[in-house]
């Protein structure tokens, strides 16, 4: 009977070692991988929110690479580029949606008074609700919008609000709440950006 347990003891131990060693490996094998893919995601979405078109994945870290410049200024780390003569800066945000973390990038002109496009790299919404932000009907809204002061969230029922000058954009229907985080995050982002680009 003692034997029994200490043979048990002994194969369970055998078998959990055995099952983390195989998870190690596995990770240890995809997690180049997984950067991989995460800085992929981050260059994506800079290269979307500022306008910028790419074929593929080797085009567009082809084209991040050459075109793009790293920045510090006052704190704040920006991705830039200069478009058609206009100095054009994205900053990646992060901040809490309804369920997680939502983060993306938002890319704005040089006098931050208006929104050259939206991003998004990651989000926990619910699927078909709040996860709706990475849509691109919701995103298009942002596209071009002037920025008065703060960005407004319109509760109206309509699909889309794609007046530029009126600084307000629709929620989603059934997402309110979501709706609401994703536009405190985006003031939070223009607000740090405004104060660090008047401390330049």
């Amino acid at each position: 009977m003692k034997e029994n347990k200490i043979y048990t003891i002994i194969f369970t131990f055998v078998i959990s070692f055995l099952f983390v060693l195989i998870l190690s490996i596995i990770n240890s094998m995809t997690y180049d991988k997984v950067l991989e893919n995460q800085n992929f995601s981050k260059i994506r979405a800079i290269l979307n929110s500022m306008g910028i078109e790419y074929k593929d994945e080797k085009d567009a870290i082809k084209i991040f690479n050459s075109k793009i410049d790293q920045i510090e200024i006052g704190g704040l780390k920006f991705y830039t580029t200069t478009i058609n003569g206009e100095k054009i800066y994205s900053y990646i945000f992060s901040g809490s949606g309804l369920w997680g973390t939502i983060t993306g990038v938002i890319s704005v002109n040089e006098n931050v008074d208006r929104i050259i496009g939206i991003d998004i790299i990651s989000q926990n919404e619910t699927p078909g609700l709040g996860g709706r932000i990475e849509e691109d009907w919701f995103k298009q809204q942002f596209k071009g919008e002037l920025v008065k002061d703060k960005i407004k969230i319109k509760v109206s029922g309509a699909s889309s609000d794609f007046n530029k000058e009126n600084s307000s954009v629709d929620a989603i229907t059934g997402a309110t709440l979501t709706s609401r985080f994703f536009i405190n995050i985006i003031n939070d982002s223009l607000e740090k950006i405004r104060n660090a680009l008047r401390s330049e």
